[in-house]
């Protein structure tokens, strides 16, 4: 990954980390944490089954994606409205999702929408991109696959 990306994803970390001492939005990121599925790394095993819903904003997807056989793109800030269009008349509202963000926090709150919203096998992934790639998975943009070291 080009040193400019890379630069880009750790000041969207801190932006992240400064946004989520709130305490009421901190208190609410628990609660989806609790309610929601967590999903390690090491436990994802992606097949055709499975969407990877990315919840994070287009300039932070641009810089590299979870490689999936499905790996659908929503802001978190649009879930709500484009969910049933994009999601749920395509692949129904049974099919396995997987979010994710930047650490977590979004991909959580975005799964709890979506379980609130009548999605039924929603899960988030634990420490979202960031610990994908601390795990040595490689991430896909349109240069290409690769992995960060």
């Amino acid at each position: 990954m080009p040193d400019s990306m890379h630069k880009k994803l750790e000041s969207i970390s801190v932006q992240c980390d400064e946004f989520f001492l709130n305490e009421h939005l901190s208190k609410l990121v628990e609660e989806a944490n609790v309610s929601i599925p967590q999903i390690e790394v090491k436990d994802l095993a992606i097949d055709e089954s499975i969407i990877m819903l990315d919840v994070r904003e287009p300039e932070e997807f641009a810089s590299g994606a979870i490689p999936a056989f499905i790996n659908l793109a929503i802001p978190r800030g649009k879930l709500e409205f484009l969910a049933i269009e994009k999601i749920a008349k395509v692949y129904g509202q049974n099919a396995k999702i997987i979010t994710y963000c930047l650490k977590g926090p979004r991909g959580s709150l975005a799964a709890m929408q979506l379980k609130k919203l009548g999605f039924a096998n929603v899960s988030n992934l634990k420490g979202g991109i960031m610990e994908w790639i601390k795990s040595g998975k490689t991430i896909k943009n349109y240069m290409g696959e690769f992995r960060l070291v």
